[in-house]
């Protein structure tokens, strides 16, 4: 049996449509997924909506329409997006569904019998944008919470509490024991700060301050809090209470993809609970950073909110790969990004215009010139550009999560085949006659093309899919595995099927006056 592997990202809370900000992290989750699908794994990907809570409702008010139907349209807005992105996810996870209903009531059931649920009064900052009772001290100097920039609203009701305190220490233990819990490391001093004063936490609210929400099981006048529904999604959406072997099958998750904003969350919240319940943890929270548009958040109010669909049509784009490949290269998992037109612009038309689209596009037009368009029959001894090193480099590079990292050792031995035809001169090569040191040299740099496109087809897929097609292999190099890299090499005598270049330069004047207004 192949080994599993389960990735997730966060369930994306349903009250505004997917922006570029989102696109970030479904793509790199995709990745993920596809890596592993790639090195044998059998992998199960889950993503989704949240679509309870205090601003699902508020926002749907706003619109004269229900929140489930306000839900409904968010969602298929996601779901959407993500088949538009290629994302190849196994479940999209809704937290309206009955399933999830059950999951999150058995799971209160599990942590009120056990005496980790208690009912008191409390009187706190409740910021409606995080959804969570904020501490005093992690509020800003004007009192404000730090992602919205808001003030958070005094709230005197009675509620449930979940005995978080009590699990401080074990918490403590876990990440010692897993110094991986939580990636990149620099992102645990800050779990290990908000652990030093840890409270017990609020897992309910009164249904007069929010109807919208799993009802409290044998409690109808509560609501259960947000965070106990959302974060229950990971093992709804493997069968927990309803399908043991699926759910046996795939937990622990191997890893969360979630933002930086949500760390508290998955590092302290999370862990409890799971503890709480007897479940083991998950291995790994994979923590990035936020995508900005030239340095600024991005916000509905600015005006600079962008989709991937805003990008296909502003650019002409013939396939979302750009788009992929732009957010996977430009920023290291970790880090802030900043998108600009320009940079995108000129970091498409080098890497995959310039330098992997005309190498593949000019050797297979001297292949069609000199060898009727057929793979010629190397030499027994010729030697790949790739050395062993830098293909374990870059399998490194993908398992840690160093998406740039990969992308750009990838490149570099697109370079290396670009200088070997400029150094090697084909055209010299056919001139003097030495055709067997001509197809030695062309067979070469399509060897090269094929390793790179196997090994970058997690992150543009259906480019690697053209590349794949006009070099004459034969099937969808999606299902590819990576021993074929160095296993399964071009044969000699294999026709190709020269079309047009992968991917047309970026030349039109993207922000014109017109486009301005």
């Amino acid at each position: 049996m192949s080994p599993k592997f389960y990735v997730t990202t966060a369930i994306y809370y349903a009250n505004a449509a997917p922006h570029i900000g989102h696109a970030y992290e479904i793509i790199a989750a995709d990745v993920i997924a596809r890596f592993q699908r790639l090195v044998g794994k059998d992998v199960f990907f889950l993503t989704g909506t949240d679509e309870h809570g205090i601003k699902v409702e508020k926002t749907a008010a706003k619109h004269y329409v229900s929140p489930k139907e306000y839900v409904d349209t968010i969602s298929e807005h996601f779901r959407n997006t993500w088949q538009f992105l290629n994302v190849d996810y196994s479940r999209f996870i809704r937290t309206t569904e009955p399933d999830h209903y059950d999951v999150v009531s058995a799971l209160w059931r599990k942590l009120l019998a056990k005496g980790d649920i208690y009912k008191a009064s409390y009187t706190g900052l409740y910021c409606a944008g995080c959804e969570t009772f904020s501490n005093p001290r992690d509020l800003t100097p004007e009192g404000f919470c730090p992602n919205h920039l808001t003030p958070p609203e005094p709230v005197e009701e009675e509620n449930y509490f979940f005995r978080l305190s009590n699990y401080k220490q074990a918490i403590l233990d876990h990440m010692e024991a897993n110094p991986d819990f939580i990636l990149p490391a620099f992102r645990r001093t800050e779990i290990l700060n908000q652990l030093e004063e840890l409270e017990d936490i609020s897992v309910s609210r009164s249904r007069r301050s929010v109807s919208w929400g799993i009802p409290v099981p044998d409690d109808p006048e509560q609501v259960i809090y947000v965070w106990i529904d959302a974060l229950s999604n990971y093992i709804t959406g493997i069968g927990w209470n309803k399908n043991e072997a699926e759910f046996q099958k795939y937990w622990p998750a191997d890893v969360h993809v979630i933002g930086k904003d949500i760390l508290r969350f998955h590092a302290i919240y999370w862990p409890a609970m799971l503890m709480a319940a007897e479940i083991p943890l998950p291995k790994s929270l994979l923590v990035h950073g936020f995508i900005t548009v030239a340095d600024t958040k991005i916000s509905k109010s600015i005006g600079n909110v962008i989709s991937a669909q805003d990008l296909v049509e502003r650019f002409e784009l013939n396939t979302v790969d750009p788009i992929r490949y732009y957010m996977m290269a430009s920023t290291g998992i970790g880090q802030d990004g900043s998108y600009t037109d320009e940079e995108f612009k000129n970091r498409i038309n080098a890497d995959l215009a310039n330098n992997l689209g005309n190498l593949l596009n000019r050797t297979l037009n001297m292949l069609n010139k000199y060898f009727d368009g057929q793979l010629p029959q190397p030499d027994k001894d010729v030697e790949t550009l790739a050395r062993q090193e830098e293909l374990a480099a870059i399998r490194e590079h993908y398992e840690q999560y160093r998406f740039n990292e990969a992308i750009q050792a990838m490149m570099e031995l697109v370079d290396k085949a670009n200088k070997f035809v400029n150094d090697k001169q084909p055209w010299t090569l056919h001139k003097e006659d030495r055709i067997q040191e001509l197809g030695n040299v062309l067979y070469t740099v399509l060897e090269t093309v094929r390793q790179v496109a196997i090994m970058l087809a997690p992150v543009t897929p259906m480019i690697s899919q053209r590349i794949w097609e006009q070099l004459g292999c034969q099937g969808e190099v999606k299902k590819a595995d990576w021993r074929w890299i160095q296993g399964k090499p071009l044969v000699g005598g294999q026709a190709t099927a020269l079309g047009e270049p992968i991917l047309p330069r970026l030349e039109s004047e993207i922000v014109g006056a017109g486009k301005k207004k």
